[in-house]
Formats: structure tokens, C-alpha cells, sequence
């Protein structure tokens, strides 16, 4: 099987370098790699001319549109007969390819996703947030399911895989922002492809590297998920709200203050319990106090600022005109 790499790229030379360096130590090399460039203005060309001789590759630069219509750009361009979608902040382990083409072989997939993990030479607050982007105790437990809420498995964009023939019936993402990669999961499913999890086609995911951008990451998620609803609103599940629950339990525990000294005591108490778990199991399974003790913090981080972004943009979605709401129009707001 011939595997066509997209990766579109905003800004992000030196990451775009790390991944195409990772590509060159695959055990299995029947693939291409096509480099997308989103109007950066820190431009990729001269880091791809650097592995010409490495990499298979093709380097393609196109106004600013956002990561969707940027993939979009590649497809067109793609000669394999799978694609696969990596973020420009990912590594990829040398066994990842035999990994996918050996699954594929034995057990065919129109569309597949793999899960991520931390790097050992990630920073503590790198491992911190793909802890807390994959852990039980917040919204991330849900990511690495074989199935999703609704009962079939959900790719997500910056580890994904589809067939020739899923790009060529769906033609793509039609979201670039807010939402794109749960929306063309939904369409991939509803077109009657299978899709599942690959566990073991795992990659390295760098995200965010301070708790200030992981914030406005996940405030946008947030938002992203009510998008979502405009088009598919059987999709918007009771579940998806918990992390607003969560940031409206944490900013009213002041209010318990004044109105019972009990319920403030049993509210940071209980508050307090939560941070004890999340410690607990991250100091496991990192088995480092320091990332335990950040680990808390990002997954705070990654509640409220996805409670955030839901709760603004719902508020928003509730505003709309009844007919807006009712027809599920298209709309797409800037990040």
C-alpha cells in the first residue's frame, strides 16, 4: 500500500523539521509526504528542500484558510492510495507505518485514528497537558475510545488515515475551523464507511508548550463543539456539557462562602478531592511529583477553558434567530 502524508503547516518550521525527521526512520517507506503551507509567514520550503534527498516530498504554499481546506489542498494533490494526517507538532514512531499497512492487511478500515502520547524528552508541562488530553479524570478519557458516545469510533485529524475512496465520495472537510475534523467524522460515518482505533498506531503529540496557549486551545474546542451542533444537533450530548458544569461548580465556590460556610467547606472540599485523584494517577503513570503536581493544573486548564469556550459560544448559539437554529445554517467563526 502507497501512503500519501498530508501535513498542513501555519508558522511552524522547527516543528515541521522534528516530524519530517521522524518520517526518515520509518521501517516502512512506501509513502509520500505533502507539505501543505497555510499563508504562513515563516515559511516551510527551505526545511522541506532540506530532506529532498531523504523524503519523497512535495511542498505546496496557498493563502491562509485554516487546517481543513488546507488538507483539502493536499488530497487533491495526493497520488497514494491512503492518506494519512499528521499536525506539523507531532513525532512519529519508527514502527508507525508497518503498524497502520499490517492492520489495514489483516482488518480494512476506510477511515482509522490513532491515539497520542508524551515523548520522554517532552517538557514536564508537555507531559502535563498529553496527560491531561488523555486522561479518565476530564474530557481527553473520551479521545482514545474505541468507540465514541454515540457508539462508532470517531477519527480525529492529528493522527487520522482514510482510503482513496473516502476522500473521493466525501471531497473532504467542508468546516476549516470550529469543529472541522468532528464534522467530516460524522460525514465519513454517515457515507457508511468503517471507521475504528488503531492502538497501536500511536504518535508523539508536542500541543501546547505553556498553560496560556493550552487555555485558548481548549476554549476554542469548547466552541468548537457547540459548531458542531449548528449542523449536527443530535451530536451536542449531555456528556459534552461537563466541563461547563465543572467551571460553573469551581467560580461559584466563593458564593458558597457567604451563603453556608458548610457548603463552601464541603465544595472545596470537594474540589480538593478531584486535584488529589488527578494527582495521584498522573504521578502514577508518569511517575514524577513535578508532573503530578502540573498535571492537576493543566487538567484544570483544560476543563475550564473548554467549559469557557462551550458556555460562550452556546450562549451565542441560544441568540440566534429560531429559524437560524432550526435549519442549521451554515456559519464559521475566525479562532
Amino acid at each position: 500500500m502507497f501512503f500519501s502524508i498530508i501535513i498542513p503547516v501555519y508558522n511552524r518550521p522547527d516543528e515541521l523539521r522534528e516530524l519530517l525527521g521522524s518520517l526518515t526512520k520509518q521501517t516502512y517507506t512506501n509513502f509520500e509526504v505533502i507539505v501543505v503551507e497555510d499563508g504562513s509567514a515563516e515559511k516551510a520550503d527551505g526545511v522541506v528542500r532540506d530532506f529532498a534527498d531523504q523524503l519523497t516530498i512535495r511542498y505546496f504554499y496557498k493563502e491562509n484558510t485554516g487546517q481543513g481546506f488546507t488538507r483539502n489542498v493536499g488530497f487533491e494533490r495526493a497520488s497514494g492510495d491512503y492518506f494519512v494526517i499528521f499536525d506539523s507538532d507531532a513525532l512519529i514512531p519508527d514502527h508507525y507505518f508497518e503498524v497502520v499497512s499490517a492492520h489495514l492487511t489483516t482488518n480494512w478500515l476506510d477511515a482509522y485514528g490513532g491515539p497520542d502520547r508524551a515523548h520522554p524528552d517532552f517538557t514536564p508541562i508537555q507531559k502535563a497537558i498529553s496527560y491531561s488530553m488523555t486522561s479518565p479524570f476530564t474530557t481527553g478519557g473520551i479521545r482514545g475510545n474505541k468507540k465514541n458516545l454515540g457508539g462508532t469510533y470517531h477519527p480525529r485529524s492529528f493522527n487520522m488515515g482514510l482510503s482513496r475512496n473516502v476522500w473521493e465520495k466525501t471531497r473532504g472537510y467542508r468546516l476549516s475551523r470550529m469543529g472541522e475534523d468532528i464534522e467530516f467524522a460524522i460525514r465519513i460515518i454517515d457515507s457508511g464507511f468503517k471507521t475504528g482505533l488503531i492502538p497501536d498506531a500511536f504518535i508523539y503529540h508536542k500541543r501546547r508548550t505553556n498553560f496560556g496557549q493550552f487555555y485558548r486551545q481548549l476554549r476554542f474546542f469548547g466552541r468548537a463543539r457547540i459548531n458542531i451542533s449548528r449542523y449536527y444537533p443530535n451530536e451536542l450530548k449531555l456528556v459534552h456539557a461537563i466541563p461547563a458544569a465543572f467551571t460553573v461548580y469551581v467560580f461559584s465556590i466563593p458564593l458558597w462562602a457567604i451563603i453556608s460556610p458548610v457548603l463552601f467547606a464541603l465544595s472545596l472540599g470537594l474540589l480538593f478531592l478531584i486535584a488529589i485523584l488527578i494527582f495521584i494517577d498522573a504521578t502514577r503513570k508518569e511517575k514524577s511529583l513535578r508532573i503530578g503536581l502540573l498535571s492537576v493544573r493543566a487538567a484544570f486548564t483544560q476543563l475550564i477553558g473548554y467549559g469557557v469556550g462551550f458556555l460562550s459560544e452556546g450562549w451565542k448559539r441560544l441568540r440566534e434567530p429560531k429559524d437560524f437554529r432550526e435549519t442549521g445554517a451554515s456559519i464559521e467563526y475566525p479562532s
